[in-house]
């Protein structure tokens, strides 16, 4: 089919459309993608900044088994995976994770906005927030002079004071008296906590900031979650996508079938403004098929008239011989041409293949005897649907086609029987010369014929009659010679096929 140009702008809008849907798909998920990442990271941030605030709470020095064991806690939940404390210098301070997942990218090579790896389903994020410096030690500096470390409580040691300084009351009693009744050498009762926390000097106390003090974090998240949010976006969009895609081509093949519609049914008016031109040029061919034949009935009378005058000539009877031949071979001529040209009006009723193989026998019994041809049935007793009249016509042309086909002291078959339980076949086989392979399609057709004397109307008829009931004619070969006609897909009475 041609493209139009009202075509092309159909398909080029329906392709336009669909890659208008797939981009937005695609910015969607570019979107979606985007938003997992950010929410990941801020969920990162948040884990980052509960832990600082933890942290802060427990007072200057922090132990790293105390920080360690929070963090396992932490990574045992399997969202963080590895986590990291860092000082000024992005030394570790403290650290927890699986082994299965250490932390290797360089810590200054961790971009802000983090490292993702896909392969091992992790991001790295570096320096969430800052602690503004919390010392993680190992263990507490014992007292001076002594090897034992100070008791603490659960919360961890009290932040760094200056050495314990005298009781106001101490401090303003210049001649150090002692009230009455009280023992100035004794014990004034429990010591303070804050004295004995152990005098660091100031560039050790820089040191162990150095060291241990922690300036930042660097986690490393699972990504499971996002990568399986992601492949099921990207899913729902693919499947959009194939949807749009079905949705265009079903447009598009819509379309091109409204247009083939449109040009079959511009076809279909023409075709029947035709076929209504050639019926009626059929019927006024017939018509003048028709009556034509009566002047040839004249002509052939007369001529037989002039044949009997007793004072005809010879030469005059043998003329008068031949014009009534040559009217009754047109007259034969214009009876087939009626009778091709006549529609075909199906009456079916059950039809007795035997009665009706029995009729044209009889009917072509002078022309079987003239050549001496063996006539032989082969049929089983069978009622089918059909048109008796029809039925007979067809099996008359076939049979006197064979007859004028062999030669003298030929045979003709007729075969009939049952095929697949609610169908039969019909056949006529003789043992003439037979039918060439390139003529077997061409001798249904009008006016094609092998025989110096067939008007070429005699199977084109049969075949009319054939489609009318909705059967099927071929011609094939009989070995070792001869033609085959055989009709399938006859309906037996009261069967359905």
């Amino acid at each position: 089919m041609k493209m139009t140009r009202r075509s092309w702008f159909v398909y080029g809008t329906l392709l336009a459309i669909w890659l208008v849907l797939i981009g937005w798909q695609t910015a969607e998920h570019i979107r979606v993608r985007r938003s997992a990442r950010n929410a990941l990271r801020h969920r990162a941030q948040d884990i980052s900044s509960v832990l600082a605030l933890v942290m802060r709470s427990q007072r200057f020095f922090v132990t790293r088994e105390r920080v360690e064991s929070a963090l396992n806690e932490l990574v045992k939940q399997g969202e963080v995976q590895s986590v990291e404390l860092l000082n000024v210098s992005n030394e570790v301070v403290a650290a927890a994770g699986a082994p299965l997942a250490p932390i290797d990218v360089p810590k200054g090579e961790v971009p802000r906005d983090g490292y993702w790896d896909d392969k091992a389903q992790t991001v790295t994020l570096m320096n969430l927030v800052d602690l503004a410096t919390n010392i993680v030690v190992e263990h507490f500096p014992p007292r001076p002079g002594t090897n034992a470390t100070p008791p603490f409580d659960d919360g961890g040691p009290p932040p760094p004071r200056p050495e314990f300084e005298p009781r106001p009351s101490q401090a303003s009693d210049s001649t150090n008296a002692s009230p009455p009744g009280s023992n100035p050498d004794g014990p004034r009762g429990p010591p303070s906590f804050r004295s004995r926390r152990p005098r660091l000097s100031e560039e050790e106390i820089k040191a162990i900031i150095s060291k241990n003090g922690v300036h930042g974090f660097i986690m490393v998240m699972s990504t499971q979650n996002l990568i399986s949010t992601v492949a099921h976006d990207l899913s729902l969009r693919i499947f959009i996508g194939c949807l749009a895609a079905v949705s265009v081509a079903g447009y598009g093949l819509a379309w091109r079938s409204l247009s083939k519609t449109s040009d079959l049914q511009i076809r279909l008016v023409r075709v029947s403004e035709l076929n209504s031109h050639l019926k009626q040029m059929n019927l006024a061919a017939a018509g003048l098929a028709h009556e034509t034949r009566n002047p040839l009935n004249i002509i052939r009378g007369l001529a037989q008239m002039i044949s009997k005058q007793p004072d005809a000539s010879t030469e005059v009877r043998g003329k008068s011989r031949e014009i009534i031949d040559e009217a009754d071979r047109v007259a034969a001529q214009l009876n087939e041409f009626i009778n091709y040209s006549r529609p075909r009006e199906v009456r079916r009723a059950a039809t007795n293949v035997n009665g009706v193989v029995s009729e044209v026998a009889r009917a072509l019994n002078y022309d079987l005897e003239e050549k001496k041809v063996q006539l032989q049935v082969q049929a089983e007793p069978l009622i089918i649907e059909a048109d008796e009249q029809l039925l007979r016509q067809t099996l008359f042309n076939l049979v006197l086609n064979a007859v004028q086909a062999v030669p003298m002291n030929g045979q003709i078959t007729i075969r009939a029987g049952k095929r697949n339980g609610a169908g039969a076949f019909l056949e006529i086989a003789d043992n003439g010369p037979g039918v060439a392979p390139e003529h077997r399609e061409e001798i249904f057709k009008p006016y094609f014929t092998t025989q110096e004397k067939g008007t070429g109307l005699g199977l084109a008829v049969v075949q009319q009659i054939v489609l009318a009931h909705g059967w099927e004619i071929a011609c094939l070969p009989n070995e070792p010679s001869g033609a085959i006609f055989r009709l399938t897909h006859l309906k037996l009475f009261g069967k359905n096929n």
